[in-house]
């Protein structure tokens, strides 16, 4: 095989090696983009228990007082279930 075909062969081959990757990147990333829309909400006690555990975080590192957690708990509980 002469140098041109050989040179030929080697940048093709590493071209369509690159389209391959991209493309495999792109329907990676559909592919999760996909599942996270589709997945169920957690449900709303599940929520709340996790806003519970980082109010009780944040108070215990001095963030917040108990008092604005509460209020903040107060709040985000009316979001979630749909009464404010």
């Amino acid at each position: 095989m002469n140098r041109k075909a050989v040179r030929y062969v080697t940048s093709s081959t590493a071209a369509a090696a690159s389209s391959l990757t991209t493309a495999a990147t792109s329907i990676a990333a559909a592919a999760l983009a996909a599942s996270i829309i589709l997945s169920p909400a957690a449900e709303a006690s599940a929520r709340l228990d996790g806003v519970q555990a980082d109010l009780a975080r944040a108070v215990q590192l001095n963030q917040v007082t108990a008092e604005q957690a509460a209020k903040f708990e107060a709040k985000i509980a009316g979001r979630i279930l749909g009464e404010a």
